[in-house]
C-alpha cells in the first residue's frame, strides 16, 4: 500500500521542508515503523524549494494479519492468505497511518507550533483504493477536496474483463494537515467497508473524536458511520447522538458566508434576537424549550427583571453538559433557585410548564418529525400556553448561499425539515388562529434581496381576549 502527501510553497509555508516538522518526520531519513500486520515505511522522494512529498509504504504480511485469529474466515479456505491486502488501501493503512503520523493528526507540532493552524496546499495520492468515483466524491468533495478518482481495469490485455473495483485516487485542496489525515483516516475504512479487527465500544470514542468538527455536518453522515462502525446500528446511532451534541453548530455557523461583512457567527446573532425579544416583554418567567447544552441559559439568567428559568431537554447527558457550563455546583443558593433543569418532552404535557411568561423554541421544530409538530404545536400553544412563544428556524431559501452545503442536503444533519419563508409564515399564521395568538415575524442576520435573511423568527403573542376568557 503506498501513500504520498505533497505540499506546495505557500504564504503559510515559505520552506516546503518545514513539513518535515508537521510529521515529525525527517525528510533526510528513511524510518522503518512496526504496524499491524507487517512494517511501515517513510520516506521523502521529493523535496525542493517549490515542493515536498512524503511517502509511506505499508508492506502487508497476509500471514501475520490471520496469525492467532481462531475461527476467521473470508470465504475460502486460502481466503485469509490471498488477497489484495498488500495493495489496495484500506484500514490496515487507516491504522498505520494513525501510529506513524498520530502527532500530526492529533495537530501537534512542538518546534514549529504556527505550522499547526496554517491552510497548506496539499495533493494526495492514493494508487489503489476501493470504491467508485461517484462514492468517492459523495466523500471527499464536501470536504473540500478536488477529487480525481480514474477507474483500474483489470486487465489491460483483456478488455472485457472491464473495470476492477477500485480507482485511482487524488485528492488536491487547502487544508490544515490535521484535517486532511483526520478524513484519511476516518474515510479509508469506510470505502473498504471490511474492517480488520474488532469494532466495539471504543470505536465510536475514536470516530467522535477523530471527526470533531466536520463529521456532524457531512451529508454521508449516515453511510460513514455505518460503514466505519461495522454495520452495527445500536454504534452508530450512539455516534450520530454524541457528534451531533458535540458539534451543535449547524453548517451556517461553520461554513464561510458569501456576505464579506459577516463579523459575528449566526449562532450569536439569533441569541441576540432572542435575548432582544426578552427585553422587549421583560418576562419573569422563561422556559428555553430544548435548550441543548446550554448557551442561552446563562444570557437569560442575566436579563433585569427575570425571576425564573427553566431549561428543558430529553437528553439526560444535555443537561448535564448545561449544569456543568452554568456551573451549577458553584451556585449560590439564591442562584440556584432561579434555574431549573428539567427532563421533559415536547411531545407530552406538563404541568411544571404551564403559565409562564415566555417560552422559547430557538432552532428547534426543524428537529421534530413533521408528523410529530402538530402534537408538539398543541403541547406549546394549547396546554402550556405561555403569554408569549419566540421560535426560530433556518429560512431554506438561504441555504445556496453556504458554499459548503450541498444541494438539497440540510443544514444540520438531524434536520427534519427546512422551510422557505412562505412555508413558515403559513404555519406560523395557522397557530395563531388556531390557539388565540398574534403574530410578529422578523428577520434574523443579513437580509438578501433574492434570499431572505439566513434565519426567521416568530413572536407570539397571546391575545388578552383569549387568555381571560380560557
Amino acid at each position: 500500500m503506498l501513500l504520498t502527501i505533497s505540499a506546495e510553497r505557500s504564504p503559510t509555508m515559505e520552506v516546503p521542508s518545514d513539513f518535515g516538522y508537521l510529521l515529525h518526520k525527517h525528510p533526510e531519513k528513511v524510518q522503518t515503523f512496526g504496524v499491524y500486520g507487517g512494517a511501515a515505511h517513510v520516506f521523502y522522494p521529493e523535496v525542493n524549494d517549490e515542493r515536498c512529498t512524503v511517502a509511506m509504504v505499508v508492506e502487508v504480511d497476509p500471514v501475520a494479519l490471520v496469525r492467532g485469529r481462531s475461527g476467521a474466515h473470508d470465504g475460502f479456505a486460502l481466503g485469509q492468505y490471498v488477497n489484495d491486502r498488500p495493495y489496495v488501501a484500506s484500514s490496515l493503512l487507516a491504522v498505520a497511518m494513525g501510529k506513524v503520523f498520530r502527532s500530526a493528526l492529533n495537530g501537534r507540532c512542538a518546534n514549529r507550533e504556527e505550522l499547526v493552524g496554517s491552510v497548506l496546499n496539499l495533493t494526495i495520492a492514493l494508487p489503489a483504493v476501493p470504491g467508485d468515483p461517484a462514492l468517492l466524491g459523495r466523500l471527499f468533495r464536501p470536504l473540500g477536496w478536488d477529487v480525481t478518482a480514474t477507474p483500474i481495469v483489470l486487465d489491460a490485455t483483456r478488455p472485457e474483463w472491464g473495470d476492477a473495483p477500485f480507482v485511482s485516487l487524488t485528492l488536491e485542496g487547502s487544508l490544515r494537515l490535521s484535517d486532511a489525515l483526520s478524513h484519511l483516516y476516518i474515510l479509508l475504512p469506510v470505502l473498504d467497508d471490511a474492517k480488520h479487527y474488532w469494532v466495539g465500544d471504543d470505536e465510536v470514542d475514536k470516530l467522535v473524536r477523530t471527526g470533531s468538527g466536520w463529521l456532524a455536518t457531512h451529508p454521508e453522515i449516515e453511510l460513514i458511520t455505518h460503514r466505519y462502525l461495522a454495520h452495527q446500528r445500536a454504534l452508530k446511532d450512539a455516534a450520530i447522538q454524541r457528534l451531533v451534541e458535540l458539534d451543535d453548530r449547524p453548517i451556517e455557523d461553520a461554513a464561510e458566508v458569501a456576505e464579506p461583512d459577516v463579523t459575528r457567527p449566526l449562532v450569536r446573532l439569533r441569541h441576540d434576537a432572542v435575548l432582544e425579544v426578552v427585553r422587549e416583554f421583560q418576562p419573569a418567567s422563561i422556559v428555553d424549550l430544548g435548550c441543548g447544552s446550554g448557551a442561552l441559559l446563562g444570557s437569560l439568567l442575566e436579563q433585569r427583571g427575570v425571576a425564573r428559568v427553566i431549561g428543558t431537554e430529553v437528553s439526560d447527558s444535555s443537561l448535564s453538559k448545561a449544569a456543568k457550563r452554568l456551573h451549577v455546583d458553584r451556585m449560590t443558593e439564591r442562584q440556584s433557585e432561579r434555574l431549573t433543569l428539567l427532563l421533559s418532552s415536547l411531545q407530552y404535557e406538563d404541568d411544571r410548564l404551564e403559565g409562564l411568561d415566555l417560552a422559547i423554541l430557538m432552532e428547534v421544530i426543524e428537529h421534530i418529525d413533521p408528523a410529530r409538530l402538530p402534537a408538539v404545536t398543541a403541547n406549546v400553544f394549547g396546554s402550556m400556553r405561555p403569554r408569549h412563544v419566540v421560535v426560530t428556524t433556518p429560512n431554506s431559501e438561504y441555504n445556496v448561499r453556504y458554499p459548503a452545503l450541498a444541494a438539497g442536503c440540510f443544514r444540520h444533519p438531524d434536520h427534519r425539515f427546512e422551510w422557505s419563508r412562505g412555508e413558515f409564515a403559513n404555519w406560523a399564521d395557522s397557530v395563531g388562529e388556531t390557539y388565540g395568538y398574534d403574530l410578529d415575524l422578523r428577520p434574523v442576520g443579513d437580509r438578501d434581496d433574492e434570499v431572505g435573511s439566513p434565519t426567521q423568527l416568530a413572536v407570539f403573542a397571546l391575545q388578552t381576549t383569549r387568555r381571560e376568557n380560557a
